[in-house]
């Protein structure tokens, strides 16, 4: 139908896009939203593809946690490690990083991993496609650098260039959102080390004066494990980055406390695997 719109497209401007619905049909089934009406994603066969972009892993937005898990831990092993630890096996099945995006809870399980790891957050929309790190993606509670007219078509994540580790802490061992979330990178290379936090405060965060000290404490030629005043400094750090809040599933006081046992845990995980990389490659 030349020189105007299709008898069978109508722009919608008001509806909701869904894809595996893991938030949406929680907020349909409380009434705690009614929307005018819901874009069926799932039609789009992209938003569930996977592939190599340069020297990154664009990894579509409806690409199932249970996929990551299954097929990408080598790729991108902090994020596989945190969609392991998301809700069920059904939730896995349906849901996915770019929902965790969308919805921008501060306790998303993906969001430390991405900000670990300097991911990126491509948004499309009729205005074309633009990439924002994920460092920049976070604007204050569920606000994210998103515009209205835009979809979250995917993100881009670096190759591992080193250990990558995740652990979150809740009030039970599955089927529960975190008190406190925490990811590791290291990279080798750069001799850098990158953090990601969640649910600690209104955003995701990181823990930049964590990361300098680690970079220059870290052993990269040697690899020994970390001193216990590293490990305690580096906790230490982490927690202090943290803007948490009292609340249901935790005080404020908890959750620092917890975050500075996970980071040191996950340190000495990352501290373990960089030795067992450099013996590998002899």
């Amino acid at each position: 139908m030349a020189g105007g719109t299709p008898p069978d497209v109508v722009a919608r401007p008001d509806a909701v896009p869904i894809m595996g619905g893991t938030d949406v049909m929680v907020e349909l089934n409380f009434d705690r939203r009614r929307p005018a009406a819901l874009l069926d994603l799932t039609r789009v066969p992209e938003l569930r593809e996977w592939a190599p972009d340069g020297d990154r892993l664009r990894l579509g937005a409806g690409v199932p946690y249970a996929v990551i898990v299954d097929r990408l831990a080598d790729r991108a092993p902090a994020l596989a490690l945190a969609s392991r630890a998301v809700a069920s096996p059904q939730i896995r099945n349906r849901g996915s990083v770019g929902g965790n995006l969308g919805g921008a809870s501060p306790a998303g399980d993906a969001h430390p991993p991405l900000l670990a790891t300097d991911a990126v957050v491509e948004l499309a929309s009729v205005r074309g496609v633009r990439r924002v790190p994920a460092r920049e993606f976070y604007l204050g509670p569920r606000r994210t650098a998103r515009s209205d007219d835009e979809l979250i078509a995917a993100v881009l994540l670096p190759a591992p260039a080193g250990p990558q580790q995740f652990a979150k802490i809740g009030t039970r061992n599955a089927m529960v959102i975190a008190v406190a979330s925490f990811a590791l990178a290291l990279d080798a290379g750069r001799r850098s080390a990158g953090t990601g936090i969640g649910s600690a405060g209104p955003t995701p965060l990181r823990a930049p004066e964590a990361e300098e000290f680690l970079a220059a404490e870290f052993d990269w030629a040697g690899g020994r494990p970390p001193s216990p005043a590293v490990a305690q400094e580096f906790g230490a750090l982490v927690a202090a980055a943290a803007r948490p809040i009292d609340d249901v599933r935790g005080s404020a006081a908890y959750r620092r406390h917890a975050l500075s046992v996970l980071a040191r845990r996950t340190l000495g995980w990352a501290a373990a695997d960089y030795r067992r990389e450099m013996a590998a490659c002899g």
